[in-house]
């Protein structure tokens, strides 16, 4: 599903200010309420906007080292590995992918020392044959989406410009 720059503004508005009220929205975009309140409803049923809760800074919560552990696969153990890691709360992410290794996942810990037993936990379990893991030292460009969000919206606006589009 594509957006358009109406629901690229819906978007960039509530994530630069997620407790604003559909009533507020419409105000501020110059659209009526019940605009507002559809283009939000479909954004959410389309899955595109998934939630409005709180962002948490794990750093903030005790947890300031970040790391990223490539995970090698036993064959065929692919379930029983997802399901054991999600049983671990300082697993953050967890994402199948190809290349190297096999799931490629996301961990917090309270010191480098706590990230061994992290690690400890996350790698005891049969179905995983390898781990390698990178410590981030900084992270440069946070988790963002509005830049997307704001491409996304242009290239709706453009395409509709086109023969087909």
């Amino acid at each position: 599903m594509g957006i358009d720059r109406l629901d690229g503004r819906i978007i960039v508005l509530l994530a630069r200010e997620p407790r604003i009220g559909v009533l507020e929205m419409s105000r501020r975009l110059g659209v009526a309420r019940g605009t507002v309140q559809a283009r939000l409803d479909r954004l959410q049923s389309n899955g595109v906007v998934r939630g409005f809760g709180p962002e948490v800074d794990p750093a903030a919560l005790g947890y300031p080292v970040t790391a990223f552990a490539t995970l090698e696969i036993r064959q065929g153990q692919g379930a029983d590995v997802r399901a054991h890691l999600a049983t671990v709360p300082e697993v953050l992410e967890l994402h199948t992918t190809t290349g190297s290794g096999d799931m490629l996942c996301r961990l917090v810990a309270r010191s480098n020392a706590d990230l061994q037993r992290v690690i400890d936990r996350v790698v005891g379990f049969e179905g995983i044959v390898r781990a390698s893991t990178a410590i981030v030292m900084e992270n440069a460009v946070p988790l963002r989406i509005i830049p997307l969000v704001e491409q996304a919206a242009e290239d709706r606006e453009g395409d509709e410009g086109r023969p087909g589009g």
